[in-house]
């Protein structure tokens, strides 16, 4: 499988590839939108990788994680830790769409990250408590009212200073900074993020 790496300058706030002439943010995150600190992605989500992330969602190949996180170590191992996080998050799924797939995707990118990094991970401070609609097909608009009050914070949440959060594809980054908003409104200080591909053109 030839895998789509990201390479050359990137977005230094979200890690999508820019141009140089782009200077250090992507148009995105040049707006100051984002409720999270920084995040990474080692691959595109275009491709072999595209496909390999569908299979591992639907057709329940959980051991494409472990291949995927091990990359994402030997990459950015020192930049993840040089964060500073003491809780790994993965984003959660609404409990009738897991029960159906049997899992959560990025619950299992989680554990095999924490395995790595020993950072610990939580999967139980965040729950989806609304059934949102499939993204792919939503604009930034849509994406952001899509996700309104879709998360909320268990009631057994500890104080969290540095919270990692963790999922499969960032595009627009609406289900991250949801998700921080979240994070940051119940106490904790900073969000960062890891996923696996990130969106081309997003």
């Amino acid at each position: 499988m030839k895998l789509p790496y990201i390479t050359g300058p990137r977005c230094c706030k979200c890690s999508k590839p820019i141009l140089k002439e782009e200077g250090e943010y992507c148009t995105d995150c040049g707006k100051g939108r984002h409720k999270y600190k920084k995040g990474l992605a080692p691959f595109l989500h275009t491709g072999e990788l595209k496909e390999a992330v569908y299979r591992l969602k639907y057709d329940n190949k959980r051991e494409y994680a472990a291949f995927f996180a091990e990359e994402t170590v030997k990459r950015h191992r020192r930049e993840i830790l040089s964060w500073g996080c003491d809780c790994m998050i993965p984003v959660p799924l609404f409990k009738k769409k897991k029960i159906k797939r049997g899992f959560n995707q990025a619950e299992v990118i989680a554990a095999k990250l924490s395995g790595r990094l020993q950072i610990p991970y939580n999967a139980k401070i965040l729950c989806r408590v609304k059934d949102t609609e499939p993204m792919k097909q939503l604009d930034h608009a849509r994406r952001k009212k899509n996700l309104e009050k879709a998360f909320k914070i268990s009631k057994n949440i500890v104080k969290l200073n540095k919270v990692l959060l963790v999922d499969d594809i960032y595009t627009t980054g609406s289900t991250i900074d949801e998700c921080s908003t979240v994070l940051l409104a119940a106490g904790a200080e900073e969000i960062y993020f890891i996923c696996l591909s990130i969106g081309v053109g997003c």
